[in-house]
């Protein structure tokens, strides 16, 4: 062994010891249920403790100082027992889990996802199965959250069907759905709706300015190619084998070879995939024309108030349900309506776990938003930034890493842009950069820690997920899985942000690099 190979041995296992310490300090915290109602504690003395302090940080949102507020009381303290309820019924994740599942359920329990995912690897060179899960993943953001709930848990049943570790499957999905958040190759509902704050936000500076929802298009899409190649890079080398020494003993934990396709499944598949195309021909000749009820107030499909993206779950569940039934009757795999009601059935009672961890998930982040804390970190750490005074490119890189580092307290994406862009943009302006460059650096820091963060709102239920093969698993192992993928896309996707910036690569439509833009 020459000493190369030598050297890259020591730092395999360097990283290796490092993910280990991760997965040991993570493991040693309560379970994840317990976890959210200790930080719920916390938060509830934290904010009583700050309550008393004036602070000089402006909300940009209402133009006032910012003020804790005490959750400690009596009206705060009344509100969060009158709400409790009503908080778990509005958690954003629980509704579309619960009804995404029902129509996944009935096509788990017919086995139409099986067949399809056998055909699927029959025709995929098993060298390639991690770039085309990564290239899945990253389309299903058109998706928006439903992807949570349907490409990492098929990820898991995926691999297990090519005799690879079901982890992989979750960890590689949940990288290019989650981490990769805002890599895409097609538009979506979110490029409208940070365009909206990043408008707002620059008309401070200039009232006239205007800028395109797509004006990070090129560059996101450019970035699909960074995400997959890191990420293959990630699982195959760094991921798969560490999971060699996570055994499987959960309820699902087999691995299978690939089998042939039998005729029945053949026959199935075929009406299956013919009841899909029905459904989109039907979705495609109401969504065309420009008074369809699908359309915005303003005529456009993909905004986010346009009935079609608020639709995306439920039309998830007919597109999962109606194929799957096609297939199961014609496979023989279901007989009677109450097949059906059984496949929803078993579906729910996989996802019991995850209804206790969800309801302290949203009494905490109900709190902890409730509370301010989260904005004072977040408005303390932009003004610091803007105070150094830093040249360009290195102001554009603390942008990433410090909402890469907001992200990991305050979850929501656009909840963020709310409240970072109107400090980030007209500071930025002010140096000389562009509203469309500080609107890319803020999407690679919201989406890279997405993966490594137990607030984001669905990692408790990938921790489900990853505990259907691996029982012993818990937060330390999800986050010391998930760790390299989030800083090989931090890294990586920032490199490529320069680099676009360096030879003038288009951002996307309309874009700039500089403000005002140069001639």
């Amino acid at each position: 062994m020459n000493k190369k190979d030598v050297s890259a041995a020591d730092q395999t296992k360097r990283t290796q010891r490092f993910l280990d310490s991760v997965e040991w300090a993570g493991n040693k915290l309560p379970d994840p249920a317990i976890l959210f109602a200790i930080m719920l504690v916390f938060t509830w003395v934290a904010s009583a403790w700050l309550a008393p302090f004036k602070f000089s940080e402006i909300d940009p949102r209402t133009g006032e100082h910012v003020r804790i507020v005490s959750l400690l009381s009596a009206q705060s303290s009344v509100g969060f027992v009158q709400n409790m309820v009503k908080v778990f019924i509005e958690f954003p994740p629980l509704g579309q889990v619960l009804v995404a599942l029902l129509g996944v359920g009935v096509a788990e329990y017919s086995g139409f996802i099986q067949a399809s995912l056998k055909g699927l690897l029959q025709i995929t060179p098993l060298r390639f199965l991690t770039p085309m899960l990564l290239l899945v993943a990253i389309l299903s953001h058109s998706a928006g959250d439903a992807a949570y709930v349907i490409i990492i848990p098929l990820g898991a049943v995926m691999y297990a069907t090519a005799g690879r570790h079901p982890l992989l499957g979750i960890t590689t999905a949940f990288a290019g759905v989650s981490g990769a958040f805002s890599a895409s190759f097609l538009p979506s509902a979110f490029d409208t709706l940070l365009q909206g704050f990043t408008l707002k936000a620059a008309q401070i500076i200039d009232p006239a300015i205007m800028i395109n929802p797509l004006c990070n298009w090129g560059f996101m899409s450019t970035s699909c190619f960074v995400i997959i190649s890191v990420g293959w890079y990630v699982t195959d080398r760094i991921i798969e084998p560490r999971l060699q020494r996570f055994p499987l003993d959960g309820n699902s934990g087999t691995l299978n070879g690939i089998n042939n396709l039998q005729p029945r499944e053949i026959r199935g598949l075929w009406v299956g995939y013919s009841a899909i195309l029905i459904c989109l021909a039907f979705l495609i000749i109401t969504a065309i024309p420009a008074n369809s009820p699908w359309r915005s107030a303003h005529g456009n499909l993909i905004e986010s108030d346009a009935p079609l993206m608020q639709s995306i779950v439920p039309l998830l569940f007919i597109f999962f349900l109606l194929p799957s039934i096609g297939y199961g009757y014609a496979a023989g795999t279901i007989k009677s309506l109450n097949d059906i009601v059984e496949g929803m059935t078993k579906a729910m009672g996989t996802i019991s776990y995850y209804l206790v961890m969800a309801f302290f998930a949203a009494q905490f982040i109900s709190a902890f938003t409730q509370s301010n804390i989260g904005i004072i970190i977040a408005l303390k750490g932009s003004n610091a930034l803007a105070a150094l005074k830093l040249p360009a490119q290195v102001s554009i890189i603390g942008i990433i890493l410090l909402t890469a580092s907001v992200n990991l307290i305050i979850g929501s994406g656009s909840a963020k842009w709310a409240l970072l862009s109107p400090i980030f943009i007209p500071m930025l302006m002010s140096l000389g950069i562009s509203p469309e460059l500080t609107q890319a650096a803020y999407r690679i820091g919201d989406s890279s820690t997405n993966i490594v963060t137990p607030l984001m709102s669905y990692f408790p239920l990938i921790v489900v997920f990853v505990q259907r093969y691996v029982k012993s698993a818990g937060i330390g192992t999800l986050v010391s899985l998930m760790l390299p993928y989030s800083i090989g896309f931090l890294i990586a996707w920032s490199t490529l942000l320069l680099l676009y910036w360096w030879v003038g690569a288009p951002l996307g439509l309309q874009a700039t690099y500089t403000y005002p833009p140069s001639s």
